[in-house]
């Protein structure tokens, strides 16, 4: 079949980093009404002809985690509707990855659940940056593109001069933090962590030479942010010469921002997969990275039918 004209919308989660990706593919953004009734139900209303039209959709189910993703499952139901020809979800950010297994009696799977409701909601196809855990790919029975963020995150760490040790936050994260090390020449290191409680964690100790070097503190995400910062402490005390943290996602919940903004990191690095708003004006140690050119190119190569694989390579 063949594939119609590319279009590009959004939800109310980002509109910014959508605008961006439209000025990297040199297009406009579809435009879209996305309001809310008097009782808070979610309205939304397509603005031009999307018949045969190969859409894609950009939205990051980031907080209010609930109302932007029941927002995109509308969107995607009205682009059905509409006799769309093809409709790719956009999520750099995909809400409720976290909970991808049971890890206790009568716990759910939500990112299954989340799977299931995009599916039934009609994508096509799915376009992710760096999922929290790489199973939630197998939860979808259609084409799903995990992204990551590396590309971006690399370019800016490379601008370091010092001597560099990429630190993992936990034994989960050992293979992103040796991924980047091996890219950037640098050593690694790992952080012996006990969890407490969901959102709450205690570094213990440093797996590791960090003495003297530039500590990368890398993750995926920073919530609360409370298992970054206890990281930080811990290299600080086993002798690094500076702190700096390297996350996909800035959800940046609770108190993040402070924490952030009082801990030894000389700088906190993100990507813009979920809007900082103003919370970098109250942690100016933020640097806040586009994903637009890195989506853009990803979109294009879908598009046009050609690899993804080779914007990694």
């Amino acid at each position: 079949m063949a594939i119609g004209e590319l279009k590009i919308m959004t939800g109310s989660a980002n509109p910014g980093l959508a605008k961006e990706i439209c000025n990297h593919l040199g297009c406009e953004l579809t435009q879209c009404l996305t309001d809310t009734f008097s009782d808070g139900e979610i309205r939304v209303e397509i603005g031009s002809n999307v018949r045969g039209a190969d859409v894609f959709v950009v939205q990051p189910t980031c907080a209010p985690v609930n109302f932007h993703l029941m927002e995109l499952c509308i969107l995607l139901d009205a682009l059905k509707r509409a006799s769309v020809g093809r409709v790719t979800a956009v999520v750099p950010y995909y809400g409720y990855a976290r909970q991808d297994r049971k890890v206790a009696p009568r716990a759910p799977i939500s990112a299954k659940l989340v799977a299931d409701f995009l599916t039934v909601a009609g994508i096509d196809r799915l376009v992710t940056v760096d999922l929290h855990a790489g199973q939630i790919q197998g939860f979808f029975n259609l084409p799903v593109d995990n992204i990551y963020a590396a590309p971006v995150l690399l370019e800016h760490l490379r601008k370091t001069n010092d001597d560099i040790v990429m630190v993992s936050p936990d034994a989960g994260g050992v293979e992103r933090a040796r991924a980047y090390a091996k890219r950037l020449g640098a050593s690694l290191a790992i952080i012996d962590k006990r969890r407490d409680a969901p959102n709450q964690a205690r570094a213990m100790n440093v797996i590791g030479d960090v003495k003297g070097k530039a500590a990368i503190v890398l993750d995926d995400m920073i919530d609360t942010a409370g298992t970054i910062t206890a990281a930080a402490d811990v290299l600080m005390e086993s002798g690094a010469k500076d702190v700096m943290a390297c996350a996909t996602h800035a959800v940046l919940s609770g108190p993040a921002t402070e924490r952030l903004q009082k801990s030894h990191y000389s700088q906190v690095i993100v990507t813009n997969s979920i809007p900082v708003g103003n919370k970098a004006e109250k942690c100016p140690k933020l640097q806040v990275l586009s994903l637009a050119s890195l989506l853009g190119k990803a979109i294009h190569n879908i598009h046009t039918e050609s690899s993804v694989s080779v914007l990694f390579v």
